[in-house]
């Protein structure tokens, strides 16, 4: 019994030494967390709202110092303005120039060679400047149409693998685009166009086209009763056309068909307009130009100034227009073209159906520029007398109103109107061709 009790004893006392260490432990691990917490401590701080302000800390707050600044620069730029536009108000005072618009009431005086709108010298200088206007557009139209069909054109040609077409598109890039446009505009009018014979010995087209130092004479349409219906027959086709399209896109995508879609739109285009006139009773017919006296009569003119400004526009726009088109093609990966030629697809269609499409991503920006170049160079018209509207408004007419600042003033808006929208265009061309991620 006595060795029960004092293994009993011994055992009490080993599981006392035990709990006693553990505890030990316990504080000592306790008091090291301790130490790594920081005491939280009353923030002694002072506010800073309570802190008294200082010239210092407001000539170093940066919100202030901004403001401070743009207010000064609006200052400025306001004080610049009313200056200049003072000194401008003073000097026609003293000439006994008015101001305002009220001139472009007045009746004009003076015709104009050519005019897409009704003219005369009996009507306004409010007029002169419409006919200047769509003159100006017709340039930038009809440039930017021409001028992006010669440069892909030739920018293909410049990856040819045919030496001759390729040498060939070489010089026409390097030598159209490092002669200054107004040369070049020059060139056409008076070394080309006016060594065309005369009307009477005119090179001409069967009996329908005439081309000599007068211009260029073309067939002019004539419209009857009931030309509406083939109008509207034309507007029609023009939709079902974009529709087969879509759709013709639609199968390619989904099921990998290749669909005609070119050839069906202009069977559709052709077919429909054609029926609804022969049913209409032809009321559509052409007016062709004929020789009367020294000159042509009826028909289209188009006069030699507006022949040789747009070749001029067109081949020098053309040459930067072909080395972008270069370049966006050269941005496309080998490998697509490879991947096409092992899926046994013709260089045609692989130009036109991968490479094209990937390297517009690259080519629409700089081109962009380029369709702005050409806006802006028209003006260079007045080189050789053609009315746009440098020459008939801020010319003619500023002459013989003396509104230099109104007139000045609309013409620059104009330009920056075209120059926005073509830009505008451009760029919503652009998000749509844009990678979409996903």
């Amino acid at each position: 019994m006595a060795l029960s009790e004092a293994g009993f004893d011994s055992v009490s006392q080993k599981n006392t030494a035990h709990q006693s260490n553990k505890t030990r432990d316990t504080n000592t691990r306790d008091n090291r967390i301790n130490k790594l917490i920081p005491e939280r401590k009353e923030n002694t701080r002072p506010n800073r709202l309570q802190q008294p302000v200082s010239v210092r800390s407001l000539a170093y707050h940066p919100g202030l110092r901004a403001f401070f600044f743009q207010t000064l620069l609006i200052a400025c730029v306001g004080a610049f303005l009313y200056t200049i536009i003072g000194n401008a108000l003073d000097n026609l005072d003293q000439r006994g120039i008015a101001t305002g618009f009220d001139f472009l009431d007045q009746t004009a005086g003076f015709g104009i060679g050519m005019s897409l709108i009704e003219y005369d010298e009996t009507y306004s200088y409010g007029r002169t400047f419409l006919v200047g206007l769509l003159n100006t557009a017709l340039v930038a139209v009809l440039g930017i149409l021409f001028a992006t069909i010669v440069g892909f054109i030739v920018g293909i040609a410049r990856l040819s693998n045919n030496w001759l077409l390729n040498r060939l598109a070489s010089v026409y890039i390097e030598v159209f685009r490092n002669i200054p446009l107004l040369l070049q505009i020059l060139f056409w009018y008076f070394v080309v166009l006016q060594a065309l014979p005369s009307p009477r010995q005119s090179l001409a087209i069967g009996e329908a086209a005439f081309l000599n130092v007068r211009g260029l004479f073309l067939p002019a349409p004539l419209f009857e009763s009931g030309y509406q219906m083939v109008v509207a027959a034309l507007l029609l086709a023009i939709n079902i056309a974009v529709v087969i399209h879509l759709w013709a896109h639609r199968q390619q995508r989904d099921k990998g068909l290749q669909i005609p879609a070119w050839r069906y739109s202009l069977g559709v285009i052709v077919i429909i307009p054609s029926l609804v006139y022969f049913i209409a009773g032809q009321p559509i017919s052409l007016e062709y130009p004929e020789l009367k006296g020294f000159n042509f009569r009826g028909g289209i003119s188009v006069m030699p100034e507006l022949f040789a400004l747009l070749i001029a526009l067109c081949i020098y726009t053309a040459s930067f227009i072909a080395e972008i088109v270069r370049s966006g093609i050269n941005a496309v990966s080998h490998g697509q073209t490879e991947a096409a030629g092992s899926l046994g697809l013709k260089t045609s269609h692989t130009l036109r159906l991968i490479v094209i499409p990937l390297a517009m991503r690259v080519i629409v920006p700089p081109l962009t520029s380029q369709y702005l170049n050409l806006v802006k160079n028209s003006s260079l018209a007045m080189a050789i007398g053609y009315p746009d509207l440098v020459s008939v408004f801020a010319g003619t007419t500023l002459n013989q109103t003396g509104q230099a600042i109104e007139v000045i003033a609309m013409t620059m808006a104009v330009y920056l109107a075209l120059s926005l929208l073509t830009s505008l265009l451009m760029n919503i061309y652009n998000r749509k061709i844009a990678l979409v991620e996903r």
